[in-house]
């Protein structure tokens, strides 16, 4: 009798475990477990500073092409820009007013695009004392990932109405 029982004890566990592993089997025969992020990053340019603003705002397409997700935690200029680059979003209000506010990271989905855009989120880089950036120049930036390694890459500068 304490055979049974200890038998019948066992059998939830041992079931729940069996259950368990027989759908993780199948998640990850579907494809969808266990491929780490794969991120190329296009699209890198930044708009002309305009009218003596002592900021401007540089985008940038990150593409993953992986199971997971990654999240973009910083973006550094090597020797170019100096520091106080922030990553920004931005927002509507209720009243159709558009802000922009400083993101501490910005997602990029798992097989997804993170696509930065007047409209969405973009890089804050303060313009150089006595920058004289032209439209075709190209500063390097580098790219820093929460699980990734650091994408580095030249942003052409653009005239922000050709965006």
């Amino acid at each position: 009798m304490r055979l049974k029982q200890a038998a019948l004890t066992a059998a939830a566990p041992i079931s729940a475990c069996l259950l368990g592993l027989g759908g993780l089997t199948v998640w990850a025969s579907l494809g969808h477990a266990g491929t780490p992020p794969d991120l190329t990053v296009t699209r890198a340019r930044v708009f002309l500073p305009t009218g003596g603003t002592p900021d401007t705002a540089a985008f940038f397409r990150v593409t993953n092409k992986g199971g997971a997700a990654d999240e973009l935690t910083e973006v550094t200029s090597p020797s170019v820009v100096p520091g106080g680059i922030a990553l920004s979003r931005h927002r509507m209000t209720p009243d159709g007013a558009a802000y922009r506010d400083v993101a501490d990271r910005l997602e990029v989905p798992a097989r997804g695009t993170l696509e930065m855009t007047p409209m969405s989120s973009d890089v804050t880089v303060p313009v150089p004392a006595g920058g004289d950036w032209r439209v075709g120049d190209r500063i390097w930036f580098d790219l820093h990932f929460e699980y990734s390694d650091t994408v580095r890459v030249r942003a052409e500068i653009v005239r922000p109405e050709s965006h």
